[in-house]
């Protein structure tokens, strides 16, 4: 009911409009998720998943073996914080908080906290296109942060049918496109990084309901992408499943 409900106020907000092609997931194969990983950022490295979780108490950093879904190793990030994205640049992993502005640098190899970083207001989610760090806030602005220094370069605001697209969470970079859960939904969108415009969406609902997972908390959320065997993956807060989807051609 309250995903319906979801579904139908985007709808008549304008957000996904039918002048906007949507794609329903096309599930490849399906891999073992840690039900207890409230999932807010994700990315694929050197065979294995990274991934952050979330709420106070559970926040972590951890990587993860794709075959079996076992965590390979873990740092927890002590209550109260509540952890949201991260990203990898060169040898270290960058990562955000929610609500504290503050945000660390983790060595790679065995997340060993390097040292601490500050911004305003929330931090949600962090990819990278290779010169810049991406940051989502729940805002329709995306931040360009400079990766040595993390200081902002410059934002960009993301329309959908020519209206600011809030609540951008998880974020990463396929093929030239900026994808992101938008929270609360499940709909990713394929962002343009230089116009900020929606050019289409990725519908995971069968995702979800196959999942099995109806509190109103387990949204979708994590997009990873293997970039040299071209493999994309989804999941979501809590899921016990993370799925191989078809990647959307590149334009």
């Amino acid at each position: 009911m309250m995903r319906a409900l979801l579904a139908l106020l985007l709808t008549l907000a304008g957000m996904a409009r039918a002048e906007l092609p949507v794609r329903p997931a096309r599930v490849v194969r399906v891999l073992r998720h840690d039900p207890g990983a409230f999932t807010e950022g994700l990315f694929w490295l050197n065979g294995r998943f990274y991934e952050s979780t979330g709420e106070p108490g559970r926040s972590s950093i951890r990587v993860t073996d794709p075959a079996t879904g076992r965590v390979l190793r873990k740092v927890d990030i002590p209550p109260p914080t509540f952890g949201e994205g991260i990203v990898a640049w060169k040898d270290e992993i960058v990562s955000l908080t929610w609500r504290d502005g503050r945000g660390w640098r983790w060595r790679l190899a065995d997340f060993k906290r390097l040292s601490e970083w500050r911004y305003p207001g929330e931090g949600w989610a962090l990819t990278s296109d290779g010169r810049s760090l991406i940051m989502s806030d729940g805002t329709p602005e995306l931040r360009f942060l400079d990766p040595v220094t993390l200081r902002e370069r410059r934002r960009l605001t993301v329309t959908a049918e020519g209206r600011p697209l809030p609540m951008l969470n998880e974020l990463e970079w396929v093929q030239g496109e900026i994808l992101a859960n938008v929270w609360m939904t499940d709909r990713i969108a394929r962002i343009d990084p230089d116009t900020g415009r929606v050019v289409g969406w990725i519908d995971v609902s069968a995702l979800h309901d196959r999942v099995g997972r109806d509190n109103n908390d387990a949204v979708p959320n994590g997009i990873a992408w293997d970039a040299k065997g071209r493999h994309l993956y989804v999941t979501g807060k809590d899921w016990p499943k993370l799925f191989e989807i078809a990647a959307p051609k590149s334009r």
